[in-house]
Protein backbone atom coordinates (compact mmCIF):
# COMPACT_ATOMS: atom_id res chain seq x y z
CA UNK A 1 0.00 0.00 0.00
CA UNK A 2 0.98 3.65 -0.43
CA UNK A 3 1.98 6.41 1.74
CA UNK A 4 -1.35 8.50 2.79
CA UNK A 5 -0.07 12.11 2.34
CA UNK A 6 0.36 13.07 -1.27
CA UNK A 7 2.72 16.18 -0.69
CA UNK A 8 1.67 17.86 -3.83
CA UNK A 9 5.03 19.89 -4.55
CA UNK A 10 7.43 16.85 -3.71
CA UNK A 11 7.42 15.07 -7.00
CA UNK A 12 7.40 12.39 -4.38
CA UNK A 13 5.49 9.95 -7.29
CA UNK A 14 2.89 9.85 -3.95
CA UNK A 15 -0.13 8.86 -6.19
CA UNK A 16 -1.13 5.89 -7.47
CA UNK A 17 -0.27 6.99 -11.34
CA UNK A 18 3.33 6.80 -10.51
CA UNK A 19 2.83 3.60 -9.23
CA UNK A 20 0.85 2.43 -11.56
CA UNK A 21 2.58 0.30 -14.60
CA UNK A 22 1.84 1.77 -17.60
CA UNK A 23 0.06 5.37 -15.82
CA UNK A 24 -0.66 7.76 -18.56
CA UNK A 25 -0.64 5.27 -21.20
CA UNK A 26 -4.25 3.94 -21.03
CA UNK A 27 -3.57 0.74 -19.36
CA UNK A 28 -5.27 1.99 -16.26
CA UNK A 29 -7.86 -1.19 -14.84
CA UNK A 30 -9.90 -2.45 -12.02
CA UNK A 31 -6.92 -4.82 -11.17
CA UNK A 32 -4.43 -1.82 -11.47
CA UNK A 33 -6.17 -0.05 -8.53
CA UNK A 34 -7.06 -2.71 -6.32
CA UNK A 35 -4.68 -1.59 -3.96
CA UNK A 36 -5.44 1.27 -1.54
CA UNK A 37 -3.24 3.96 0.37
CA UNK A 38 -2.97 3.85 4.14
CA UNK A 39 -5.02 5.63 6.11
CA UNK A 40 -3.63 8.96 7.55
CA UNK A 41 -2.56 9.59 10.70
CA UNK A 42 -3.31 12.72 12.80
CA UNK A 43 0.47 14.12 12.52
CA UNK A 44 0.26 13.28 8.44
CA UNK A 45 -3.10 15.27 8.07
CA UNK A 46 -1.02 18.28 10.37
CA UNK A 47 1.80 18.22 8.68
CA UNK A 48 -0.02 18.46 5.17
CA UNK A 49 -1.99 21.64 6.30
CA UNK A 50 1.09 23.13 7.64
CA UNK A 51 2.48 22.75 4.01
CA UNK A 52 -0.03 24.30 2.18
CA UNK A 53 0.20 26.93 5.18
CA UNK A 54 3.94 27.71 3.96
CA UNK A 55 2.38 27.63 0.31
CA UNK A 56 -0.23 30.18 1.18
CA UNK A 57 1.80 33.30 1.50
CA UNK A 58 2.83 32.98 -1.39
CA UNK A 59 -0.11 32.19 -3.06
CA UNK A 60 -2.54 34.73 -1.44
CA UNK A 61 0.33 37.68 -2.41
CA UNK A 62 -0.47 37.10 -6.28
CA UNK A 63 -2.91 38.73 -8.13
CA UNK A 64 -5.84 37.33 -8.93
CA UNK A 65 -4.92 37.35 -13.08
CA UNK A 66 -1.96 35.49 -11.81
CA UNK A 67 -3.73 32.58 -10.15
CA UNK A 68 -5.84 32.87 -12.93
CA UNK A 69 -3.42 32.08 -15.20
CA UNK A 70 -1.78 29.56 -13.14
CA UNK A 71 -5.56 27.84 -12.67
CA UNK A 72 -5.42 27.38 -16.65
CA UNK A 73 -1.86 25.79 -16.91
CA UNK A 74 -4.16 23.37 -13.93
CA UNK A 75 -6.53 22.93 -16.59
CA UNK A 76 -4.41 22.63 -19.71
CA UNK A 77 -2.00 19.55 -17.71
CA UNK A 78 -5.81 18.01 -16.86
CA UNK A 79 -6.01 18.02 -20.16
CA UNK A 80 -2.80 16.59 -21.46
CA UNK A 81 -3.27 13.79 -19.09
CA UNK A 82 -7.16 13.49 -20.11
CA UNK A 83 -6.89 9.57 -20.78
CA UNK A 84 -5.18 8.87 -17.84
CA UNK A 85 -7.75 11.04 -15.50
CA UNK A 86 -10.58 9.33 -17.31
CA UNK A 87 -9.31 5.67 -17.00
CA UNK A 88 -8.97 6.17 -13.29
CA UNK A 89 -12.19 7.79 -12.67
CA UNK A 90 -13.63 4.59 -14.46
CA UNK A 91 -11.50 1.93 -12.42
CA UNK A 92 -12.10 3.46 -9.38
CA UNK A 93 -16.29 4.04 -9.74
CA UNK A 94 -17.49 1.45 -12.09
CA UNK A 95 -18.73 4.18 -14.06
CA UNK A 96 -18.75 4.61 -18.32
CA UNK A 97 -16.01 6.93 -19.66
CA UNK A 98 -18.38 8.76 -21.38
CA UNK A 99 -19.92 9.95 -17.72
CA UNK A 100 -16.53 10.74 -16.95
CA UNK A 101 -15.48 12.95 -19.71
CA UNK A 102 -18.76 14.46 -19.79
CA UNK A 103 -19.93 14.62 -16.07
CA UNK A 104 -16.38 15.17 -14.43
CA UNK A 105 -14.07 16.41 -16.72
CA UNK A 106 -15.72 19.03 -19.09
CA UNK A 107 -17.69 19.86 -16.26
CA UNK A 108 -14.53 20.93 -14.53
CA UNK A 109 -12.73 22.51 -17.33
CA UNK A 110 -15.82 24.78 -18.03
CA UNK A 111 -15.75 25.54 -14.22
CA UNK A 112 -11.88 26.76 -14.38
CA UNK A 113 -12.68 29.08 -17.42
CA UNK A 114 -15.64 30.91 -15.85
CA UNK A 115 -13.04 31.25 -12.63
CA UNK A 116 -10.35 32.45 -14.74
CA UNK A 117 -12.55 34.71 -16.89
CA UNK A 118 -14.65 36.62 -14.05
CA UNK A 119 -12.76 35.25 -10.27
CA UNK A 120 -10.43 38.98 -10.76
CA UNK A 121 -13.49 41.26 -11.52
CA UNK A 122 -15.49 39.74 -8.56
CA UNK A 123 -12.57 39.68 -5.96
CA UNK A 124 -11.72 43.49 -6.68
CA UNK A 125 -12.49 45.87 -3.89
CA UNK A 126 -16.13 47.26 -4.32
CA UNK A 127 -17.18 50.81 -3.45
CA UNK A 128 -20.06 51.46 -1.87
CA UNK A 129 -22.26 54.45 -1.31
CA UNK A 130 -21.85 55.94 2.63
CA UNK A 131 -25.17 57.36 3.04
CA UNK A 132 -25.38 60.39 4.87
CA UNK A 133 -21.41 60.60 5.99
CA UNK A 134 -20.64 62.24 2.02
CA UNK A 135 -17.26 62.75 3.74
CA UNK A 136 -16.30 58.95 4.06
CA UNK A 137 -15.28 56.87 1.09
CA UNK A 138 -16.54 53.00 2.02
CA UNK A 139 -15.21 49.87 0.31
CA UNK A 140 -15.93 46.32 0.36
CA UNK A 141 -13.14 43.75 0.36
CA UNK A 142 -13.03 40.27 -0.22
CA UNK A 143 -9.80 38.05 1.11
CA UNK A 144 -8.96 34.79 1.13
CA UNK A 145 -9.19 32.34 4.28
CA UNK A 146 -6.34 30.62 4.43
CA UNK A 147 -5.86 27.25 4.25
CA UNK A 148 -9.18 25.12 3.75
CA UNK A 149 -10.07 21.56 4.33
CA UNK A 150 -12.08 19.68 1.45
CA UNK A 151 -14.11 16.31 2.06
CA UNK A 152 -15.17 14.62 -1.20
CA UNK A 153 -17.22 11.69 -2.30
CA UNK A 154 -16.88 8.89 -4.32
CA UNK A 155 -19.92 9.63 -6.75
CA UNK A 156 -18.20 12.23 -8.85
CA UNK A 157 -14.87 11.61 -7.41
CA UNK A 158 -13.10 14.30 -9.74
CA UNK A 159 -15.40 17.04 -10.02
CA UNK A 160 -16.93 17.06 -6.93
CA UNK A 161 -13.33 17.50 -5.43
CA UNK A 162 -11.92 19.91 -8.45
CA UNK A 163 -15.18 22.08 -7.66
CA UNK A 164 -14.45 23.41 -4.32
CA UNK A 165 -10.77 22.55 -4.96
CA UNK A 166 -10.37 25.41 -7.62
CA UNK A 167 -12.86 27.78 -6.28
CA UNK A 168 -10.95 27.86 -3.15
CA UNK A 169 -7.46 28.41 -4.74
CA UNK A 170 -8.91 31.33 -7.39
CA UNK A 171 -10.09 33.27 -3.73
CA UNK A 172 -6.39 33.04 -2.83
CA UNK A 173 -6.39 30.20 -0.29
CA UNK A 174 -4.43 27.04 -0.37
CA UNK A 175 -6.12 23.45 0.43
CA UNK A 176 -5.66 20.21 1.90
CA UNK A 177 -8.12 17.81 0.30
CA UNK A 178 -9.43 14.25 1.42
CA UNK A 179 -10.67 12.20 -1.56
CA UNK A 180 -13.60 9.36 -0.37
CA UNK A 181 -11.71 5.98 0.96
CA UNK A 182 -13.96 4.24 -2.04
CA UNK A 183 -12.34 6.31 -5.06
CA UNK A 184 -9.10 7.96 -3.43
CA UNK A 185 -6.92 7.15 -6.83
CA UNK A 186 -8.71 9.79 -8.39
CA UNK A 187 -7.78 12.29 -5.67
CA UNK A 188 -4.24 11.15 -5.64
CA UNK A 189 -4.24 11.91 -9.59
CA UNK A 190 -5.50 15.28 -8.88
CA UNK A 191 -3.08 15.90 -6.44
CA UNK A 192 -0.09 15.53 -9.43
CA UNK A 193 -1.62 17.24 -11.67
CA UNK A 194 -1.63 20.08 -9.25
CA UNK A 195 2.13 19.69 -8.87
CA UNK A 196 2.65 19.07 -12.31
CA UNK A 197 0.99 22.28 -13.76
CA UNK A 198 3.33 25.10 -14.74
CA UNK A 199 6.15 22.96 -13.90
CA UNK A 200 5.29 22.50 -10.50
CA UNK A 201 5.55 26.72 -9.95
CA UNK A 202 3.17 26.28 -7.36
CA UNK A 203 3.42 22.54 -6.89
CA UNK A 204 1.73 22.94 -2.73
CA UNK A 205 -0.79 24.70 -2.83
CA UNK A 206 -3.03 21.51 -2.95
CA UNK A 207 -2.19 18.27 -0.60
CA UNK A 208 -3.80 15.48 -0.98
CA UNK A 209 -4.49 13.17 2.38
CA UNK A 210 -6.13 9.88 2.03
CA UNK A 211 -8.42 7.59 5.08
CA UNK A 212 -11.67 6.92 6.19
CA UNK A 213 -13.69 8.77 8.72
CA UNK A 214 -11.18 9.30 11.22
CA UNK A 215 -8.78 10.95 9.06
CA UNK A 216 -11.79 13.47 7.93
CA UNK A 217 -12.82 14.31 11.37
CA UNK A 218 -8.93 14.77 11.85
CA UNK A 219 -8.78 17.09 9.18
CA UNK A 220 -12.03 19.40 10.32
CA UNK A 221 -9.99 19.70 13.55
CA UNK A 222 -6.43 20.45 12.08
CA UNK A 223 -7.21 24.16 11.91
CA UNK A 224 -8.27 24.62 8.85
CA UNK A 225 -9.79 28.00 7.93
CA UNK A 226 -12.69 26.16 6.52
CA UNK A 227 -14.33 22.97 5.80
CA UNK A 228 -15.86 21.76 2.16
CA UNK A 229 -17.78 18.66 2.89
CA UNK A 230 -19.76 17.10 -0.06
CA UNK A 231 -21.94 13.78 1.24
CA UNK A 232 -24.48 12.14 3.41
CA UNK A 233 -26.31 14.37 5.28
CA UNK A 234 -25.29 11.87 8.37
CA UNK A 235 -21.46 12.67 7.86
CA UNK A 236 -22.57 16.49 7.12
CA UNK A 237 -24.35 16.56 10.58
CA UNK A 238 -21.07 14.90 12.12
CA UNK A 239 -18.65 17.36 10.17
CA UNK A 240 -20.37 20.43 11.72
CA UNK A 241 -21.06 19.22 14.91
CA UNK A 242 -17.10 18.53 15.08
CA UNK A 243 -16.37 21.97 13.41
CA UNK A 244 -18.45 24.01 16.12
CA UNK A 245 -15.97 22.78 18.65
CA UNK A 246 -13.53 25.79 17.12
CA UNK A 247 -15.50 27.56 15.19
CA UNK A 248 -14.33 26.69 11.78
CA UNK A 249 -17.18 27.55 8.95
CA UNK A 250 -18.26 24.85 7.05
CA UNK A 251 -19.72 24.20 3.78
CA UNK A 252 -22.01 21.73 2.72
CA UNK A 253 -23.55 20.11 -0.26
CA UNK A 254 -25.46 16.80 1.34
CA UNK A 255 -28.08 14.61 -0.19
CA UNK A 256 -30.84 14.89 -1.64
CA UNK A 257 -34.25 13.35 -2.51
CA UNK A 258 -35.16 15.06 -5.81
CA UNK A 259 -38.63 15.49 -7.32
CA UNK A 260 -39.95 16.09 -11.03
CA UNK A 261 -43.04 17.40 -11.73
CA UNK A 262 -44.84 15.98 -14.98
CA UNK A 263 -47.62 18.86 -16.03
CA UNK A 264 -50.64 18.11 -18.15
CA UNK A 265 -49.49 20.32 -21.08
CA UNK A 266 -45.78 18.89 -20.90
CA UNK A 267 -43.79 17.41 -24.02
CA UNK A 268 -43.90 13.88 -22.35
CA UNK A 269 -41.19 12.40 -24.79
CA UNK A 270 -39.02 15.03 -23.43
CA UNK A 271 -40.33 14.56 -20.06
CA UNK A 272 -40.05 10.91 -20.29
CA UNK A 273 -36.00 11.35 -21.77
CA UNK A 274 -35.58 13.21 -18.96
CA UNK A 275 -36.42 11.50 -16.39
CA UNK A 276 -34.64 8.74 -17.46
CA UNK A 277 -31.05 10.32 -17.77
CA UNK A 278 -31.98 11.88 -14.86
CA UNK A 279 -32.93 8.79 -12.84
CA UNK A 280 -30.60 6.24 -13.85
CA UNK A 281 -27.22 8.43 -15.04
CA UNK A 282 -24.11 7.36 -13.27
CA UNK A 283 -26.47 4.09 -12.30
CA UNK A 284 -28.71 6.70 -9.93
CA UNK A 285 -25.31 8.03 -8.51
CA UNK A 286 -25.88 11.65 -8.30
CA UNK A 287 -26.96 13.72 -5.28
CA UNK A 288 -29.34 15.65 -8.03
CA UNK A 289 -30.60 12.47 -9.92
CA UNK A 290 -34.59 12.36 -10.33
CA UNK A 291 -35.27 10.16 -7.10
CA UNK A 292 -39.53 10.89 -7.52
CA UNK A 293 -41.65 11.41 -10.46
CA UNK A 294 -44.77 13.12 -9.63
CA UNK A 295 -47.28 13.05 -12.70
CA UNK A 296 -50.51 14.72 -13.40
CA UNK A 297 -53.85 12.03 -14.17
CA UNK A 298 -54.54 13.08 -17.26
CA UNK A 299 -50.82 12.06 -18.93
CA UNK A 300 -50.43 9.36 -16.11
CA UNK A 301 -50.12 6.41 -18.30
CA UNK A 302 -48.62 7.72 -21.62
CA UNK A 303 -45.92 9.02 -19.32
CA UNK A 304 -45.11 5.86 -18.02
CA UNK A 305 -45.56 3.82 -21.25
CA UNK A 306 -42.77 6.32 -22.38
CA UNK A 307 -40.64 5.46 -19.99
CA UNK A 308 -40.51 2.03 -19.74
CA UNK A 309 -39.83 1.23 -23.39
CA UNK A 310 -36.75 4.03 -22.94
CA UNK A 311 -35.41 2.03 -20.02
CA UNK A 312 -35.91 -1.15 -21.99
CA UNK A 313 -33.15 1.05 -24.48
CA UNK A 314 -30.82 1.96 -21.15
CA UNK A 315 -27.43 -0.37 -22.14
CA UNK A 316 -25.62 -1.05 -18.78
CA UNK A 317 -22.21 -2.53 -19.20
CA UNK A 318 -18.63 -1.46 -18.92
CA UNK A 319 -17.13 -1.13 -22.67
CA UNK A 320 -18.27 0.93 -25.71
CA UNK A 321 -21.74 1.84 -26.20
CA UNK A 322 -22.58 1.32 -22.52
CA UNK A 323 -24.90 4.04 -21.50
CA UNK A 324 -24.32 3.32 -17.53
CA UNK A 325 -22.00 1.55 -15.61
CA UNK A 326 -21.94 -0.50 -12.38
CA UNK A 327 -23.09 0.49 -8.83
CA UNK A 328 -19.46 1.92 -7.37
CA UNK A 329 -19.84 -0.16 -3.40
CA UNK A 330 -21.47 -3.07 -1.94
CA UNK A 331 -22.96 -0.81 0.65
CA UNK A 332 -24.49 1.36 -1.09
CA UNK A 333 -26.28 -1.44 -3.24
CA UNK A 334 -27.55 -2.89 0.06
CA UNK A 335 -29.75 0.32 0.22
CA UNK A 336 -31.05 -0.17 -2.87
CA UNK A 337 -32.13 -3.34 -2.53
CA UNK A 338 -33.53 -2.41 0.72
CA UNK A 339 -35.64 0.55 -0.90
CA UNK A 340 -36.87 -1.91 -3.66
CA UNK A 341 -37.83 -4.45 -1.47
CA UNK A 342 -39.94 -2.13 0.90
CA UNK A 343 -41.61 -0.52 -2.05
CA UNK A 344 -42.65 -4.10 -3.32
CA UNK A 345 -43.94 -5.12 0.06
CA UNK A 346 -46.75 -2.16 0.41
CA UNK A 347 -48.12 -2.91 -3.10
CA UNK A 348 -45.89 -1.26 -5.58
CA UNK A 349 -45.29 -2.97 -9.38
CA UNK A 350 -42.01 -3.00 -10.71
CA UNK A 351 -41.83 -2.73 -14.97
CA UNK A 352 -38.74 -2.95 -15.67
CA UNK A 353 -35.62 -3.88 -14.42
CA UNK A 354 -35.62 -4.24 -10.92
CA UNK A 355 -32.53 -7.50 -10.83
CA UNK A 356 -29.06 -7.20 -10.04
CA UNK A 357 -26.41 -8.07 -12.66
CA UNK A 358 -22.54 -8.20 -12.50
CA UNK A 359 -21.21 -5.03 -14.38
CA UNK A 360 -17.42 -5.42 -14.41
CA UNK A 361 -17.07 -7.40 -11.69
CA UNK A 362 -19.34 -5.34 -9.93
CA UNK A 363 -22.64 -6.28 -8.48
CA UNK A 364 -24.64 -3.46 -8.88
CA UNK A 365 -28.51 -2.78 -9.71
CA UNK A 366 -30.80 -2.86 -12.98
CA UNK A 367 -32.55 0.17 -14.00
CA UNK A 368 -35.68 -0.05 -12.08
CA UNK A 369 -39.16 1.63 -12.60
CA UNK A 370 -41.91 1.50 -9.85
CA UNK A 371 -45.54 2.42 -10.04
CA UNK A 372 -47.86 2.76 -7.57
CA UNK A 373 -45.77 4.06 -4.92
CA UNK A 374 -46.68 6.49 -1.86
CA UNK A 375 -44.98 8.09 0.53
CA UNK A 376 -45.15 5.46 2.84
CA UNK A 377 -42.40 3.76 0.63
CA UNK A 378 -38.63 4.70 1.44
CA UNK A 379 -38.05 5.11 -2.18
CA UNK A 380 -40.40 8.00 -1.59
CA UNK A 381 -38.93 9.55 1.36
CA UNK A 382 -35.11 8.83 2.03
CA UNK A 383 -32.20 9.05 -0.55
CA UNK A 384 -31.95 6.23 -2.68
CA UNK A 385 -28.59 6.93 -5.12
CA UNK A 386 -29.33 4.34 -7.02
CA UNK A 387 -31.36 3.45 -10.35
CA UNK A 388 -34.78 3.00 -8.90
CA UNK A 389 -37.51 5.46 -10.48
CA UNK A 390 -40.68 5.42 -8.67
CA UNK A 391 -43.71 7.23 -10.26
CA UNK A 392 -46.56 8.52 -8.67
CA UNK A 393 -49.97 9.70 -9.94
CA UNK A 394 -51.39 12.64 -8.59
CA UNK A 395 -54.62 14.78 -9.30
CA UNK A 396 -53.17 17.99 -10.41
CA UNK A 397 -49.87 20.13 -10.13
CA UNK A 398 -51.13 21.62 -6.77
CA UNK A 399 -50.75 17.77 -5.06
CA UNK A 400 -47.43 17.15 -7.11
CA UNK A 401 -46.25 20.63 -5.17
CA UNK A 402 -47.17 19.33 -2.20
CA UNK A 403 -45.69 15.99 -2.28
CA UNK A 404 -42.38 17.64 -4.07
CA UNK A 405 -42.14 19.64 -0.84
CA UNK A 406 -42.85 16.71 1.60
CA UNK A 407 -39.01 15.88 2.31
CA UNK A 408 -36.88 17.16 4.37
CA UNK A 409 -34.38 17.54 1.65
CA UNK A 410 -34.13 20.92 -1.01
CA UNK A 411 -31.70 20.33 -3.10
CA UNK A 412 -32.92 20.45 -6.81
CA UNK A 413 -36.35 19.59 -8.40
CA UNK A 414 -37.50 19.29 -12.06
CA UNK A 415 -40.62 20.94 -13.39
CA UNK A 416 -41.99 19.62 -17.24
CA UNK A 417 -44.35 21.99 -18.89
CA UNK A 418 -45.57 24.75 -21.16
CA UNK A 419 -47.57 26.91 -19.70
CA UNK A 420 -45.24 29.88 -18.28
CA UNK A 421 -47.68 31.22 -15.59
CA UNK A 422 -47.98 27.58 -14.23
CA UNK A 423 -44.18 26.88 -14.55
CA UNK A 424 -43.49 30.05 -12.45
CA UNK A 425 -45.93 28.98 -10.42
CA UNK A 426 -44.07 25.82 -9.35
CA UNK A 427 -40.80 27.55 -9.35
CA UNK A 428 -41.98 30.00 -6.89
CA UNK A 429 -43.55 27.50 -4.48
CA UNK A 430 -40.86 24.14 -5.13
CA UNK A 431 -38.71 24.83 -1.67
CA UNK A 432 -35.32 23.56 -3.76
CA UNK A 433 -32.01 25.24 -3.70
CA UNK A 434 -32.10 24.14 -7.51
CA UNK A 435 -35.16 23.92 -10.28
CA UNK A 436 -34.69 22.75 -14.08
CA UNK A 437 -37.68 23.87 -16.53
CA UNK A 438 -38.29 21.08 -19.06
CA UNK A 439 -34.79 20.05 -18.01
CA UNK A 440 -33.14 17.87 -15.09
CA UNK A 441 -29.80 18.31 -13.29
CA UNK A 442 -28.27 20.82 -15.58
CA UNK A 443 -28.02 23.71 -13.10
CA UNK A 444 -25.06 22.20 -11.60
CA UNK A 445 -23.26 22.48 -15.19
CA UNK A 446 -24.14 26.30 -15.73
CA UNK A 447 -20.98 27.66 -14.02
CA UNK A 448 -22.29 31.30 -13.44
CA UNK A 449 -25.25 29.73 -10.86
CA UNK A 450 -24.98 29.04 -7.45
CA UNK A 451 -25.53 25.65 -6.39
CA UNK A 452 -27.13 24.30 -3.03
CA UNK A 453 -29.59 22.86 -1.13
CA UNK A 454 -32.49 24.40 1.49
CA UNK A 455 -33.31 22.00 4.60
CA UNK A 456 -31.13 19.17 5.14
CA UNK A 457 -29.24 18.87 1.83
CA UNK A 458 -26.79 21.84 3.08
CA UNK A 459 -25.54 24.59 3.69
CA UNK A 460 -23.79 27.41 1.55
CA UNK A 461 -23.25 27.83 -2.09
CA UNK A 462 -21.18 26.30 -4.69
CA UNK A 463 -20.28 27.76 -8.15
CA UNK A 464 -20.70 31.66 -9.39
CA UNK A 465 -20.19 34.64 -7.33
CA UNK A 466 -21.54 33.15 -3.65
CA UNK A 467 -19.20 29.81 -4.55
CA UNK A 468 -16.14 32.50 -4.70
CA UNK A 469 -17.45 34.35 -1.95
CA UNK A 470 -17.98 31.22 0.29
CA UNK A 471 -13.79 31.30 0.27
CA UNK A 472 -12.97 34.32 1.45
CA UNK A 473 -13.51 36.90 3.98
CA UNK A 474 -15.25 39.86 4.00
CA UNK A 475 -13.91 43.11 5.13
CA UNK A 476 -15.83 46.22 5.22
CA UNK A 477 -13.18 49.41 5.14
CA UNK A 478 -14.48 52.62 5.49
CA UNK A 479 -11.85 56.11 5.39
CA UNK A 480 -12.08 58.86 6.06
CA UNK A 481 -11.56 61.57 2.68
CA UNK A 482 -11.04 64.94 4.00
CA UNK A 483 -8.68 64.82 7.14
CA UNK A 484 -11.30 67.39 9.28
CA UNK A 485 -9.24 67.42 12.85
CA UNK A 486 -12.23 65.99 14.50
CA UNK A 487 -15.48 64.34 13.75
CA UNK A 488 -19.15 65.88 15.04
CA UNK A 489 -20.13 63.07 17.30
CA UNK A 490 -16.59 62.75 19.24
CA UNK A 491 -16.04 63.50 23.03
CA UNK A 492 -16.78 66.06 24.28
CA UNK A 493 -19.85 66.37 22.20
CA UNK A 494 -20.74 69.82 20.86
CA UNK A 495 -23.98 70.65 23.31
CA UNK A 496 -25.98 71.88 20.29
CA UNK A 497 -25.95 68.07 18.57
CA UNK A 498 -28.94 66.15 19.55
CA UNK A 499 -30.99 69.45 18.76
CA UNK A 500 -29.47 69.25 14.97
CA UNK A 501 -29.58 65.88 14.38
CA UNK A 502 -33.18 65.80 15.51
CA UNK A 503 -34.16 68.68 13.10
CA UNK A 504 -32.09 67.02 10.06
CA UNK A 505 -33.98 63.94 10.76
CA UNK A 506 -37.36 65.32 10.45
CA UNK A 507 -36.30 66.89 7.23
CA UNK A 508 -35.38 64.31 5.70
CA UNK A 509 -37.44 61.46 7.10
CA UNK A 510 -40.88 63.27 7.74
CA UNK A 511 -41.92 62.54 4.15
CA UNK A 512 -44.57 59.67 3.05
CA UNK A 513 -44.55 57.66 0.07
CA UNK A 514 -47.24 58.29 -2.38
CA UNK A 515 -49.97 55.52 -2.11
CA UNK A 516 -50.49 56.06 -5.82
CA UNK A 517 -46.94 55.90 -7.07
CA UNK A 518 -44.80 54.07 -4.56
CA UNK A 519 -43.73 50.57 -5.80
CA UNK A 520 -43.51 49.10 -2.44
CA UNK A 521 -47.37 49.59 -2.41
CA UNK A 522 -49.54 46.82 -3.48
CA UNK A 523 -52.80 47.39 -5.40
CA UNK A 524 -54.91 46.53 -2.24
CA UNK A 525 -53.24 49.76 -0.45
CA UNK A 526 -51.22 47.89 1.73
CA UNK A 527 -47.15 47.73 1.83
CA UNK A 528 -45.03 44.83 0.76
CA UNK A 529 -43.16 43.19 3.77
Amino acid sequence: MTRSVLQAGSGSGGSVAAKRSGAGSGTASLRALDHRPMDATPEDVNRARLRAEAAWAEWRALPAARRARHLLEVRATLIERLDDVVETIVADTGKVATEAVVNEVLVTCELIGWYAKHAPRLLRPTKVRPGLLLHKSAEVRHEPLGVVGVISPWNYPLVLSMSPVVTALFAGNTVVLKPSEITPHVGLLAGEIFAQAGGGAYGDIVQVVTGGGEVGDALVRSGVAKIAFTGSVRTGKAVMKAAAETLTPVLLELGGKDPLIVCEDADLDRAARGAVWGAFTNCGQTCMATERVYVVDSVYDEFVDRVVRLTGKVRQGTGPGSDIGATTHEGQLRIIESHLSDAIAKGAKVLAGGEKVNIGGRESMEPTVLVDVDHTMATMRDETFGPLLPIMRVRDVDEAVKLANDSPYGLNASVFGRSKRVLDRVVSQLQSGNVCVNDVMVSYAIPALPFGGTKESGLGRAHGADGLYEFTQTKSVASDRLGLRREPQWLPLPRNLARLVRTAMRLRYRSRPNRSSHPSYDTNGGTEP
